[in-house]
């Protein structure tokens, strides 16, 4: 029973990690346009199919998997200057919704046709042999996973804080009129914005491909629960979208232990909306005040 938990809590907090580095992503886009990529799911995928095809061809990881980063990060941007926005003028605009929802099909039906519906193993060293931790195994590869959130989190706050480009970023959210008046490009910052949170998806693909192997279908669920994650703990928060992201993976793990994995998802997403109602803003989340 004991060994049981403790197997639950890690394979919890390499799952939860997950979804905590898609929800940083959701933090990025949001803080910079007040919008989203829905496709976000894709880019998740990305990191790992684009860097199991390159290894096919003959490249070395490193190089296979900084493309696949670097390939992500520019559909981030061209996501966002055509699909988003064009469709993101107006204060309460939602048609970049539609838009990005439309594309992310898009992009996963043609790797569904040219990939194939299977998923392809990433091979790496650290998911070879499992560590043995209190009589349970968790792979190498999955421990990277909250080690990267966490590293993460604390790369963007300093990025955030301390140099001129992420000050400008943080000026762009809050007012985006008022930065352009002191000559800050918003419509750039956006863009770069958006190319970072395509990096950051694929960097997660990456990371746990070799333990889920990657397909065409890895980011459609990840993605929602990724987004679902950042607006429970507060979508403007980074390291409570980081928080809670690991705590609803050992929930889920849980929930699947001791009941089903037909319930994990109706529990876990039941357990979401019940949180949202108490708790509007986001658990980690500040109302907004608007001076008129």
């Amino acid at each position: 029973m004991v060994e049981a938990v403790i197997q639950y809590l890690l394979t919890g907090l390499s799952a939860g990690s997950v979804y905590g580095l898609i929800a940083l992503g959701f933090y990025v886009m949001w803080s910079a346009a007040k919008a989203v990529n829905f496709t976000y799911g894709e880019m998740f995928m990305l990191g790992g199919v684009l860097t199991v095809v390159l290894m096919e061809l003959g490249l070395p990881l490193p190089v296979a998997a900084l493309t696949a980063i670097a390939a992500a990060a520019l559909a981030g941007a061209v996501i966002e200057r055509v699909f988003v926005r064009p469709f993101n003028q107006e204060s309460n605009a939602i048609g970049w919704m539609l838009t990005t929802i439309a594309v992310g099909i898009m992009i996963e039906a043609s790797t569904t046709a040219t990939y194939g519906p299977l998923g392809r193993p990433l091979p790496s060293p650290l998911a070879e042999e499992p560590l043995r931790i209190g009589g349970s195994g968790i792979y190498p590869q999955e421990l990277l996973l909250p080690v990267a959130a966490i590293l993460i989190t604390l790369a963007l706050e300093f990025f955030y804080r301390r140099t001129v480009l992420g000050r400008a970023m943080r000026a762009v959210s809050f007012n985006r009129v008022a930065a352009g008046l002191v000559g800050i490009d918003a419509d750039r910052i956006t863009l770069l914005a958006f190319a970072m949170a395509g990096a950051l998806g694929a960097l997660a693909g990456f990371l746990v491909a070799p333990v889920i192997q990657a397909s065409a279908s890895m980011g459609v669920i990840v993605g929602l629960k990724g987004f679902m994650v950042a607006i429970i703990a507060g979508i403007a928060n980074a390291r409570g979208v980081v928080v809670v992201g690991i705590l609803y993976g050992i929930a889920e793990k849980l929930i699947e232990g001791f009941l089903s994995t037909a319930a994990r998802d109706a529990i876990g997403f039941t357990l979401m909306i019940l949180l949202l109602l108490l708790f509007p803003q986001g658990l980690f989340g500040r109302a907004e005040v608007r001076k008129v």
